[in-house]
């Protein structure tokens, strides 16, 4: 079974109901809506859409919101285009309401002439044009080509070095928080995070707002990478967001820093994403590059949580066969997984009692090479406890909190089982278990199985019982 999880961004290639099923069944565990793209009524629409596609295929899916954060953009030209030359001289003007040409452009952020000095490099279109800026006058920035090409229409712009003092929360972003929260979606994803001050106000509007979201912070600036560790500890997981990232530190830098962000993640027990370009050129091309492939399976390898399709599934020509690619390459990176867990587990000091649950299971489980574990949750904490070392053993998380059954989704080899019980203790529970399990074929009669519960049913945090059975 694949352990990886699969984000699949849903767009106009893949919105329609039997699309939606398709996609599910090759592998998609969370979609993505990208609240940078869309009315109000069709993400709508698309939320409503996929929980009715799961629900009648019978299948546990998760929903994530990804905030636009802050637009650091040019605005339009005359012609919609125009072709910048090495050496030439063109200027960013914040007060500029003209349409723009070959000597000037308006940008949309007001404060980029307060953000430069003389030297910066301003990156435009994900690095492809590269401005030197040689003095800031009033709202205008002057510039020189150093890297020429076509610039278009709302390009974005990145300080190379990071330095831009734009919030990663707008004003269209505190809407959108609001209508993830009454939409129920599973995870909010924070663009553009700084520091964990912009973790700390996102979660107090969720929470204004009744939501259950959690929170994951995308790291793609160079302040966020300098606040790591704070960054990590205030959110649920994280998102190496590798496209502005690599824009701002360089593209070399890239590959180490998630490696770094994956370790720190894991080591303070929260979720990670490996995002952009995965598959891109599977957007238009029926077969991924070599090197695409090579990409998924090292991020697998790394240890993270889940792999992103963005714009190979919401506009792409092939959104199912990309998942499926996705889908193959986790499960054969997964057979090449090195395992140490006696030697991870060296020094570990617990300080909750699930988490202390969790981690006697799993290294039961580990040495007597059981089939399955079992977590009969109700938060599903004791599943993300049990999610954070993965020794190869399949983990069935179930729950009656559909909430629950759907945020445990991103979790790296737990399966989460919605179930509507009737059970009055928790020895009832185990009986429904069993029986769900062997009649799915999930399990086999004589497997050794590991089941942790807790006294009392329905108990947040009450997990405190490990048991061995020969199922």
């Amino acid at each position: 079974m694949k352990q990886t999880k699969i984000i699949a961004t849903l767009g106009p290639a893949s919105s329609e109901p039997n699309m939606i099923k398709q996609l599910i069944n090759a592998g998609v565990d969370i979609f993505r809506i990208n609240f940078s793209h869309g009315s109000r009524e069709v993400q709508q629409e698309n939320i409503t859409r996929i929980r009715e596609t799961a629900a009648d295929i019978g299948k546990v899916v998760g929903i994530m919101g990804d905030l636009q954060g802050p637009k650091i953009r040019i605005a339009k030209f005359a012609e919609g285009k125009i072709l910048l030359k090495p050496g030439q001289p063109f200027i960013l003007d914040c007060a500029y309401k003209e349409l723009g040409n070959e000597s000037i452009v308006g940008v949309d952020y007001a404060a980029l002439a307060s953000d430069v000095i003389p030297g910066d490099i301003l990156l435009l279109d994900d690095g492809k044009i590269a401005l030197n800026v040689e003095k800031v006058q009033g709202d205008k920035v002057y510039t020189k080509v150093v890297q020429a090409g076509v610039l278009s229409n709302n390009k974005g712009i990145n300080k190379q070095g990071g330095g831009l003092t734009a919030p990663a929360l707008t004003t269209k972003d505190f809407a959108d928080i609001e209508f993830a929260c009454r939409m129920s979606l599973d995870y909010i994803a924070v663009s553009f995070v700084r520091d964990a001050t912009d973790i700390a106000l996102t979660r107090t509007l969720i929470a204004t707002h009744s939501g259950t979201a959690s929170i994951i912070a995308k790291i793609e600036r160079v302040e966020a990478i300098n606040n790591m560790d704070e960054i990590t500890k205030a959110c649920d997981g994280i998102m190496v967001a590798r496209g502005d990232l690599a824009v701002e530190v360089g593209d070399a830098c890239v590959p180490g820093l998630q490696k770094r962000m994956i370790k720190t993640a894991r080591k303070n027990n929260k979720l990670t994403i490996v995002a952009t370009q995965m598959l891109e050129s599977m957007i238009k091309s029926p077969v991924a590059t070599r090197a695409e492939v090579s990409d998924i399976a090292n991020a697998v390898l790394d240890g993270t949580d889940a792999v992103m399709l963005s714009a190979e599934t919401a506009s792409g020509d092939y959104p199912v066969a990309a998942v499926s690619v996705m889908a193959r390459t986790c499960i054969e990176a997964e057979k090449n997984r090195e395992f140490s867990f006696d030697m991870d587990l060296s020094g570990q000091k617990f300080d909750y009692i699930d988490q202390a649950v969790a981690m006697s299971t799993l290294f039961s489980a580990y040495h007597l090479q059981a089939k399955a574990i079992i977590a009969l949750t109700t938060s599903g904490a004791t599943a993300l406890w049990l999610s954070r070392f993965n020794i190869g053993i399949p983990i069935y998380a179930m729950t009656n909190l559909t909430k629950s059954a759907q945020q445990m989704a991103l979790y790296n080899n737990v399966h989460p089982i919605l179930v509507n019980t009737q059970a009055k203790n928790t020895t009832d529970l185990r009986i429904e278990a069993k029986t769900i399990l062997l009649n799915s074929k999930l399990i086999e009669k004589g497997d050794t199985i590991l089941l942790t519960c807790g006294d009392h049913l329905h108990e947040i945090g009450g997990t405190n019982t490990m048991k061995i059975e020969m199922w």
